[in-house]
């Protein structure tokens, strides 16, 4: 049995015996019974002669081929989103020519679904004075993504977080932008955990009166709306909005914390009652073997085997996902990493600093036992050189 040395929270060390147990790989072939998409990191380039926090560079073989593998286990591709370090490291040029790249890809996967990123993060925040600015922002980075051929997931904006006055200001900017929509979009509701700018989206601090104003710009527009994925940390919230959705129109559980209930669902489901979740997740990136297994079992009918496969890695989960929430992209990358889907275990805008030792020394111990590390000496290689760099031999 393979032994090596962690640092706990208490930063001590602490001895820790690997199980070592891998997955077996995903039933190929099986359809799956909800739509799901793993937004999806970027891989940096370590080795570009670059300032990391004032620009980025991506190494882009790598991180097209970690959308390959996405598809090749039957996930679509959420492109260009916070996981890919969108507005922390990744700017509006380098995103749009991600989408461009992961749009060629995904031509050689028949069937594959990707959608991408369409937000405002391009404007100069404090340039920004009025909503028909922030309605400018989206057209611009809308335009961009269409005549790629993409389709959109209208992403919160900071922009409008800012200027908007009232939840009129909210629905005057979807009405505009829905309007103009080529095809169904994803509209994203990014809780403030996530990013403290979207703190009071919808023209709110209060969660129900922004599901309202939310819910009325849906029913609005149904027929521009794919879905809505929500990102509030919520099962609750998530439930009640769900079932307020018109017909036709998806649940996206963005909830890293209680994926595995909201996906199977409650069984209330009718024409008109939304009953379970589709998936876009940050999550996913990290445990897309374990999601692509359990979304297989599902769509067969065994609930007990999807358990049984996604319910270990909740708590991988909640703890890559802890506050600061928005530091999560650092666990994501790591497990990259560890699982030999890249060469290092560095992030654009410096950002695999974000985390401690400890914290990443727990993801390791909770990958394991979630069976998670695909070629387990790898992982123990790299995790000992991460310790042996912070001075623990």
């Amino acid at each position: 049995m393979t032994r090596l040395t962690l640092v706990n929270d208490q930063g001590q060390l602490a001895p820790y015996t690997l199980q070592g147990q891998v997955l077996p790989p995903p039933d190929k072939g099986v359809a799956f019974n909800r739509i799901a998409y793993s937004a999806a990191h970027v891989v940096a380039d370590p080795r570009a002669a670059i300032d990391p926090w004032l620009q980025c560079a991506i190494d882009w073989d790598a991180t097209v081929a970690y959308r390959q593998r996405l598809w090749s286990l039957g996930l679509g591709v959420a492109e260009a989103m916070d996981t890919a370090q969108r507005g922390m490291g990744l700017d509006w040029p380098t995103s749009l020519e991600l989408i461009r790249r992961s749009l060629d890809a995904a031509k050689s996967f028949p069937g594959a679904r990707i959608a991408s990123g369409c937000g405002t993060d391009h404007l100069e925040i404090d340039a920004v004075r009025s909503i028909d600015d922030v309605i400018r922002g989206y057209e611009e980075q809308m335009a961009a993504i269409e005549a790629l051929g993409g389709r959109l997931i209208l992403m919160a904006s900071r922009a409008l977080a800012r200027v908007a006055k009232s939840p009129a200001d909210y629905e005057k900017v979807y009405d505009r932008v829905l309007g103009q929509a080529r095809q169904p979009v994803i509209i994203h509701w990014l809780g403030d955990m996530f990013d403290p700018a979207l703190a009071g989206y919808w023209g709110s601090r209060d969660a129900d009166a922004a599901m309202d104003t939310a819910v009325g710009i849906i029913r609005a527009h149904a027929a521009k709306v794919d879905g809505v994925k929500i990102s509030l940390l919520d099962k609750d919230k998530e439930i009640a909005m769900r079932r307020r959705l018109p017909a036709g129109v998806r649940m996206y559980t963005g909830d890293d914390f209680n994926y595995a209930e909201l996906i199977e669902g409650d069984g209330a489901g009718t024409e008109d009652v939304h009953g379970k979740s589709d998936a876009l997740l940050g999550i996913f990136d990290a445990i897309a073997p374990a999601a692509s297994a359990a979304l297989g079992a599902l769509a067969q009918g065994d609930t007990k085997k999807f358990h049984d496969i996604l319910g270990p890695t909740v708590p991988l989960s909640r703890h890559i996902f802890r506050a600061p929430t928005r530091f999560y992209k650092t666990g994501v990358v790591f497990m990259a990493w560890l699982n030999g889907h890249q060469s290092h275990f560095s992030m654009v805008g410096g950002q695999h600093s974000t985390r401690s030792l400890p914290h990443l020394c727990e993801i390791f111990r909770l990958a394991d036992q979630a069976h998670l590390l695909a070629q387990p000496d790898l992982a123990t290689h790299r995790m000992q050189t991460l310790l042996a760099v912070h001075g623990v031999s």
